[in-house]
């Protein structure tokens, strides 16, 4: 009987860990994604450097995007993340030797129901747009994505003011900066502000950084499920830099169409102008005026297969300047044209 009792009591405790260690490890979560692309452009040479100026997908011919890794750790009233990205797309995201590798890196507390505290480098609250090609129904990006902030690192504090409303404070290095003060960074001393407010999925967005690095900006996200099939995603930015008189504004409809579950179309039609005698219109050309402008649509299909993406794109990027682009000739041209096919798997 004592062998019995000791056998079961043996049993019972391995039961009871094996339960709490399972239950331990549903809090590590690991997922993340890796994409590749095709793209030939259509209304010009494919070799050389010849690309819409905008971020990621550049390269013409067979390329890689990144390979994403995230592992985030929930607790009871706190959390973590480090979200690492890997290869052309993830580097570029990224920038420079200091934040090699690391796209976000963040730890959280949950003081309240209503009140989450974060710090560390986050992705940017800004725009309709993010860096990792899963949140994106476009693969390649638009010019407001391209020129706006892409991660902060600071403290922000998350508000759920209601079931509608929500707010975020922020006090943040100036954008896309690991390092501040004697550490490194390109501008030591500055600091910047942000805040958002959110209302049933639209978005009002607001930096600010003393001109030091971006300037000010102002953005409004947001969209409408027009039926079930049917989404229209809308975003809005304007941005100035005062002291370097550099700047941009722009505006861009996302609609998109479900036919079913495994394949969807989306169109995206932007305008983007520069604001400013030196805008950042990234296309090689300026206006004497400092109103050049282009005109972006990219019309692309997403097929599902299990957890593989498939996106063919076409994309016509039109500017108001020659010498924006060149066509087959080498010549002037204020156009270009170029079809990608990407492949986004996640897991």
């Amino acid at each position: 009987m004592k062998k019995l009792f000791t056998l079961s009591m043996l049993f019972m405790a391995t039961v009871l860990f094996a339960q709490e260690e399972e239950v331990t490890e549903k809090k590590l979560n690991i997922s993340g994604s890796v994409d590749a692309y095709y793209k030939t452009n259509l209304t010009s040479t494919d070799v050389g450097s010849q690309n819409t100026g905008t971020s990621f997908a550049n390269e013409t011919g067979f390329a890689l995007g990144m390979a994403n890794v995230i592992a985030s750790y929930e607790g009871e009233k706190t959390g973590a993340v480090a979200d690492l990205a890997f290869g052309p797309r993830g580097l570029e995201a990224v920038g420079g030797d200091d934040a090699i590798f690391v796209n976000q890196l963040y730890a959280y507390w949950n003081v309240s129901e209503s009140t989450t505290l974060t710090l560390g480098r986050f992705n940017t609250y800004l725009g309709y747009e993010v860096i990792s090609p899963t949140g994106n129904f476009n693969y390649s990006t638009s010019f407001m994505f391209s020129y706006g902030p892409f991660s902060h690192v600071g403290l922000k504090a998350d508000f759920a003011l209601s079931d509608d409303f929500s707010l975020m404070l922020a006090v943040m290095n100036v954008t896309d900066e690991n390092f501040n003060g004697t550490s490194g960074g390109s501008v030591p001393g500055a600091y910047s502000i942000g805040t958002q407010l959110g209302y049933k999925g639209q978005f009002l967005n607001f930096y600010y950084d003393n001109d030091a690095k971006l300037g000010f900006e102002i953005d409004y996200t947001g969209g409408f499920d027009v039926s079930d099939e049917f989404y229209l995603g809308i975003n809005a930015a304007y941005q100035k830099n005062d002291d370097l008189d550099t700047g941009f504004y722009g505006v861009a409809l996302y609609p998109q169409y479900s036919f079913s579950d495994a394949f969807a179309l989306g169109l995206r039609g932007e305008y983007f102008a520069e604001n400013g005698d030196y805008g950042v219109i990234g296309l090689g050309v300026t206006d004497a005026d400092g109103d050049a402008s282009v005109f972006a649509t990219t019309l692309t299909g997403s097929y599902t297969i299990e957890n593989l993406v498939i996106k063919p794109e076409l994309r016509l990027d039109s500017g108001s300047e020659d010498g924006a682009f060149f066509d087959n000739d080498s010549e002037a041209t204020k156009s270009l044209a170029a079809f990608t096919l990407a492949a986004i798997y996640s897991f």
